[in-house]
């Protein structure tokens, strides 16, 4: 009797450090994943910023957003 008590709880701590093993590989790589999304973002969204056809917008004091002056409000041209 005290050997299969021993034996089940034996068996439960395996399967608990094992599901908390698979746990926590699991949550690195979707952490690491949406970093590295996070990272790719960025790269492209500097690479945008860069291109001639992109115009740069501020703000307003009412809201809406307009070129940041008049002299840089359109690069396309």
């Amino acid at each position: 009797m005290l050997l299969r008590i021993l034996l089940f709880v034996g068996l439960a701590i395996f399967v608990y450090f094992g599901v908390r093993r698979i746990w926590k590989d699991w949550s690195n790589k979707f952490n690491h994943d949406a970093e590295e999304a996070k990272r790719l973002a960025r790269e492209r969204d500097k690479l945008e910023r860069q291109r001639t056809d992109v115009i740069d917008l501020k703000r307003g004091d009412d809201g809406t957003y307009r070129p940041k002056d008049g002299s840089d409000a359109d690069k396309r041209h």
